[in-house]
């Protein structure tokens, strides 16, 4: 059996929209977002509101997304994949919403970093001692 770390990002950008879907089908708008750690998505989900208020009241979305809409919406998130750049952590968010009839996405690729990193891996040498630490206070 395979385990997650071992299947590329976009089979699991993949594996996520399939699991997504049935959500998305009761959704027009929203955002998915996936956390990434060593290019291994962990959490994903939605961030909507599925509910809009009109006249006094609230109503559910009566349509969402249709498995055409998704299927393009899936093909999106994959294609954004190519602008990832060499960054392993962070989290990438795509903001969709029907317009017209055509699903429309923005994606948002967001890297993060860890200063404890940085600082493991800081050379050790003649010049790394209390001298440099008074720049930094």
């Amino acid at each position: 059996m395979l385990r997650t770390e071992q299947l590329s990002l976009a089979r699991q950008v993949d594996l996520v929209f399939k699991e997504l879907q049935e959500e998305l089908s009761g959704l027009t708008s929203g955002t998915v977002f996936m956390q990434i750690r060593n290019n291994v998505i962990g959490k994903f989900g939605i961030r909507h509101n599925p509910l809009s208020g009109r006249g006094g009241a609230i109503t559910a979305e009566p349509d969402g997304l249709s498995s055409g809409q998704q299927s393009s919406f899936r093909l999106m998130a994959l294609e954004s994949l190519k602008y990832k750049r060499r960054w392993t952590h962070g989290e990438i968010s795509y903001e969709f919403a029907v317009r017209q009839g055509m699903v429309v996405v923005d994606a948002i690729l967001e890297s993060n970093y860890n200063m404890a990193n940085l600082m493991i891996r800081a050379p050790k040498g003649p010049h790394s001692g209390d001298a440099s630490d008074q720049y930094f206070g």
